[in-house]
């Protein structure tokens, strides 16, 4: 009996062991520097296919691992690419688009609306008004290229701002350095947002003029029209464009009296524009507010990456001059050594 399972053993071990080189277990080769085969499964030669297969079936565990570890590090991933957006640029370019669309767009619209008006009822001669007709047609490229520019350079202003955010964190995280030439490009960014925000104030300002202009003829037609004024002769309340200086004094009939005042003030051209002028002036500050807030982006990153810089200047001298002393630590214990 002992004799058959002898050779009933000699038989089927040599095909077990052929079967666990062709299948390894899906680990590590090595783990701790020594091997994770059983010392019962001897590893095979350079010269026997066994060596083949092991590389094969290592090959797909690790295909498998590599998939299984992305699949679990999807939601990882996702945060951190959330994590390296710089929402504070981002809520500022979405402010700006908005804010230049409203300025561009009703203030292009209002000036086409105020031209019409004017021709229609204050200036009915061509000439008269012709400085004033080149003056909005200006205006209206003007507004072209404001429009143009901002869409560009808020667009420029949020890629800044993702280079800047993950740059920062990779300066925390000590994986590279920013460069000089990257916060001189920063510091470029604040300076000329800087003078865009002044001019966007001024531009502000010069949009509140139209408003005033249109709401004291809005008033004025809402006191004719309220039945608490005790108005005797309505006629002599009126209206005289020319005394603001859009056009000149010689123009006919320059001004709107009474019944006249009143059908302006209910023309649609008046209306429209006077609302418009009001989103165009509201636009203009949701810009200047826009322009502030990259400003203090902009000035909060370069002082971030300044820092940043600072810190790891620092820490580099200090490595080196540990370096230095442990250097000359170590010489000295060799010349001790070898004079003894």
């Amino acid at each position: 009996m002992n004799v058959f399972k002898a050779s009933f053993l000699s038989r089927v071990r040599p095909q077990i062991n052929q079967i666990s080189d062709v299948t390894p277990p899906c680990t590590p080769p090595f783990q701790n520097g020594t091997s994770s085969y059983s010392n019962s499964h001897p590893r095979p030669s350079k010269n026997t296919p066994g060596r083949h297969n092991n590389l094969s079936g290592s090959s797909v565990c690790s295909r498998s691992v590599t998939a299984g570890a992305a699949k679990m590090g999807c939601f990882e991933c996702c945060i951190k690419c959330l994590g390296g957006v710089p929402y504070a640029s981002l809520v500022a370019t979405i402010l700006c688009f908005s804010g230049v669309a409203l300025f561009c767009g009703c203030g292009h619209v209002a000036l086409t609306g105020t031209l019409t008006m004017l021709e229609n009822h204050f200036s009915r001669v061509t000439s008269d008004h012709a400085t004033l007709a080149l003056v909005i047609q200006i205006f209206q490229y003007i507004i072209y290229g404001i429009a143009s520019f901002f869409f560009v350079y808020a667009i420029i202003l949020l890629a800044e701002g993702f280079y800047t955010t993950s740059a920062i964190k990779k300066e925390l995280q000590s994986d590279f350095k920013t460069t000089v030439c990257g916060r001189c490009i920063t510091a470029f960014f604040m300076f000329l947002t800087y003078i865009l925000a002044l001019t966007f104030i001024a531009i502000f300002v010069f949009t509140a003029v139209p408003v005033f202009l249109f709401f004291n003829m809005w008033t004025t037609c809402a006191a004719m029209r309220s039945p608490d004024a005790n108005i005797t002769s309505p006629d002599s309340i009126c209206v005289d464009v020319r005394q603001y200086g859009i056009i000149p004094w010689n123009a006919t009939p320059g001004k709107a009296c009474g019944a006249t005042l009143g059908d302006i003030c209910n023309t649609s051209e008046f209306y429209l524009s006077y609302h418009l002028y009001i989103v165009a002036l509201a636009g203009a500050g949701a810009t200047v507010i826009a322009l502030i807030h990259y400003l203090m982006i902009l000035s909060a990153n370069w002082a971030y990456l300044k820092s940043a810089a600072s810190t790891h200047d620092y820490q580099d001298i200090k490595t080196k001059d540990d370096q230095d002393l442990e250097a000359e630590a170590r010489s000295k214990e060799g010349q001790n050594s070898s004079y003894s």
